[in-house]
């Protein structure tokens, strides 16, 4: 295990540690590559290669992994290039304000839960309906040019051409 590796850490030392790590970030990939850091590899302490569940920490990788996703600071999505995107608070009212330029299937919130019975079940809330009243709010009180300042960075190309070509 790498130094540093938040998965080398005590029980709920991790999850707060992978919290931070998406807090500072804004948005991150769960495990894909692209274009956001990987929690991933920050819960490893290193770049993964390959199939991460053939990691030697896989299990712990996998329940830091899956409890930070499922903290009511996390919206769990497919964001970015429709891999699973987890996107802090922080930013959900410049998500909302710019709702309308993304895919709606990108910003439902995606929830992973196991039955009883061992079966894993993905369950899809469609937006707006996972947003709390306060984030609707707050979004409704921010301009474009900061809802833009803080999530910009992950509109669709397409989006970001027409709002630079709209300035």
């Amino acid at each position: 295990m790498a130094p540093g590796a938040i998965a080398a850490l005590p029980g709920a030392d991790r999850v707060a540690r992978a919290l931070a790590f998406i807090e500072a970030h804004g948005v991150v990939l769960a495990s894909a590559r692209g274009g956001a850091p990987r929690l991933i590899d920050a819960i490893a302490g290193e770049t993964i290669a390959g199939n991460w569940w053939s990691h030697p920490e896989a299990s712990a990788i996998y329940d830091v992994l899956s409890r930070a996703s499922a903290s009511p600071d996390v919206l769990a999505c497919r964001l970015v290039d429709s891999k699973v995107t987890l996107v802090h608070r922080r930013l959900w009212p410049a998500l909302v304000r710019l709702a309308d330029r993304f895919a709606p299937g990108r910003i439902a919130q995606a929830r992973h839960e196991h039955t009883p019975s061992g079966k894993h079940v993905a369950q899809h809330v469609p937006f707006p309906d996972w947003v709390p009243g306060d984030v609707t709010r707050e979004a409704a009180q921010i301009g474009d040019d900061d809802a833009l300042a803080a999530f910009g960075a992950w509109l669709p190309r397409q989006a970001a051409a027409a709002t630079t070509s709209r300035s």
